[in-house]
């Protein structure tokens, strides 16, 4: 099987710790991450150049994957990737990562699925697009079921989105 180009969408600051976990994985290719100073100095330079660096990331990238904790729906960026990455035709799936411990050692709220406030053609994204929630507690057992299923819930993605 083929190693896929993803991209992941979360919310930097309280999931960065959670989101490493699962990009160093190694099962997805996963875009480069952005260090504070680097976020930093390209959001200085304003929502276009917020968006240049996202539509960067996404190019060559066949599926985005939101990585879904306690506050990450609704949020701009998150919405303007998840669109993004729909009308590109990439795949597109979330997973929540709320179980998985942060650099402290805890845990979190369980965040609102992401796609049920956008639509496409009077559809929530959230009847087309899957939400995986990792039916453990334990951090050690969630971080092996993500490890375990994420290149099929991709490729199932890819599969879904080719259907609209």
């Amino acid at each position: 099987m083929v190693t896929r180009r993803t991209f992941f969408s979360f919310h930097y600051k309280p999931d960065n710790w959670r989101a490493a976990q699962i990009r160093n994985m190694g099962m997805v290719e996963g875009n480069a991450p952005v260090s504070d100073n680097d976020w930093e100095s390209i959001t200085r330079g304003g929502d276009s150049a917020i968006r240049r660096w996202i539509d960067s990331q996404m190019s060559g990238r066949s599926c985005a994957i939101v990585l879904v904790g306690s506050n990450t729906s609704g949020r701009k960026w998150i919405n303007y990737e998840i669109e993004k990455a729909w009308n590109d035709g990439k795949g597109l799936l979330g997973i929540h990562i709320h179980n998985l411990k942060n650099v402290s050692g805890d845990q979190s709220a369980k965040g609102a699925n992401p796609f049920y406030r956008l639509s496409v053609d009077g559809t929530r994204l959230s009847n087309i697009v899957h939400t995986y929630d990792p039916p453990y507690k334990l951090s050690t057992y969630v971080y092996a079921y993500i490890k375990d299923n994420i290149s099929d819930w991709v490729e199932e993605a890819i599969r879904i989105r080719g259907k609209y």
